[in-house]
C-alpha cells in the first residue's frame, strides 16, 4: 500500500477524490454549520397562492454529513441568514453561542443574503478589530468576522472552514460575478488572517450553476434532495483534502475542547 499516494499526492487537486464515508472530517465529533438557507436544507414549493420555503434540516447537507462521517452536526442556520442578523441577535436567541454547543469545527456558508439582499458592502480586513469585535465595520466583513471571533472566545483551538460562493452562468462583467468573485477573495483573505482557518473554495473547484446543473440539483430557486447530498459530498470531500494536505495542523484535534486543548496547556 502506498499511502503516500493514496492521502499526499501533491499534485492533487481538491475534489479530484469524491468521499461517501466523510473521509477524514471524521475526526471531528462536533462541528457546526452557520448559514443560509442553503445551509438549512431548504426547499422551495411553488403553491396556488404563493411559495412556500421549507428548512427541512435532515435534508441539509450538513446532516448529509452527520450521517456519513458520524459526527455530531449543528444547524446555526436559517433560510434568508445574513451575517448581520445572526449577530445581531438571531444566535442569541436561538443560544447558538451556547458554550455548551461548543465545536470542534465550524463550517461557515455565508454571503448570498448579505450582498445580493440585503446589499452590504463586502468590506475588507480593514473592518475587523482583532482586540475587541464590537468595532468591527457594520458591512459583510466585519460582521462575518465577528462571528469568527465570538466562536474562537468559545472554542479556542477550534478549525474553522470558509465557503467560496460556486459560479452562476452569468457573464464575467456583471455586476453579479464581480460580487461572487469579490466574497471569494475576502473568505482568502479572512481565512489568511485567523489561526485554524481554511477555505472551501466552492468558486474555483466546484461545477458551475448552470441551466444543465440547475437541471438536476435544484427545486426552482433551491437545492433538491440530490443537490443538497452532491453538495454535502464536495463540503466533506473538500475538508478530507485540507486535512490530509495540512495533516499536521490536525494532529491534536481530538483535544479541541477539551483539558488538553493546546490553549490550555501550559507553554
Amino acid at each position: 500500500m502506498d499511502y503516500e499516494k493514496l492521502y499526499f499526492d501533491e499534485n492533487e487537486k481538491p475534489l479530484d477524490r469524491i468521499v461517501s464515508d466523510g473521509g477524514f472530517c471524521g475526526i471531528f465529533r462536533t462541528i457546526a454549520c452557520v448559514g443560509d438557507s442553503l445551509s438549512s436544507g431548504e426547499f422551495e414549493v411553488k403553491l396556488q397562492n404563493g411559495t412556500a420555503y421549507l428548512d427541512m434540516f435532515d435534508y441539509s447537507w450538513g446532516q448529509y454529513i452527520a450521517r456519513a462521517a458520524g459526527c455530531k452536526v449543528y444547524n446555526f442556520s436559517r433560510g434568508g441568514m445574513t451575517a448581520k442578523e445572526y449577530c445581531d441577535g438571531y444566535a442569541a436567541a436561538m443560544s447558538f453561542w451556547n458554550t455548551e454547543k461548543a465545536a470542534q469545527a465550524y463550517i461557515i456558508a455565508l454571503g448570498a443574503n448579505d450582498l445580493f439582499g440585503l446589499r452590504q458592502p463586502v468590506g475588507d480586513l480593514s473592518d475587523v478589530c482583532d482586540e475587541d469585535y464590537h468595532k468591527n465595520t457594520d458591512n459583510f466583513a466585519g460582521r462575518y468576522c465577528e462571528i469568527i471571533q465570538r466562536y474562537k472566545e468559545i472554542s479556542p483551538d477550534a478549525k474553522f472552514f470558509l465557503l467560496t460562493m460556486p459560479k452562476d452562468d452569468v457573464p464575467e462583467d456583471s455586476d453579479r460575478a464581480k460580487l461572487l468573485a469579490a466574497q471569494g477573495e475576502l473568505m482568502h483573505k479572512i481565512a489568511a488572517h485567523f489561526s485554524n482557518c481554511y477555505v472551501i473554495d466552492l468558486h474555483e473547484y466546484m461545477p458551475v450553476q448552470d441551466e444543465k446543473y440547475k437541471e438536476r440539483f435544484y427545486l426552482e430557486g433551491h437545492l433538491n434532495a440530490c443537490g443538497y447530498m452532491f453538495t454535502a459530498q464536495v463540503v466533506m470531500s473538500y475538508i478530507d483534502y485540507i486535512i490530509r494536505h495540512n495533516i499536521k495542523d490536525f494532529r491534536r484535534a481530538s483535544f479541541i475542547n477539551t483539558a488538553y486543548a493546546d490553549s490550555k496547556l501550559e507553554k
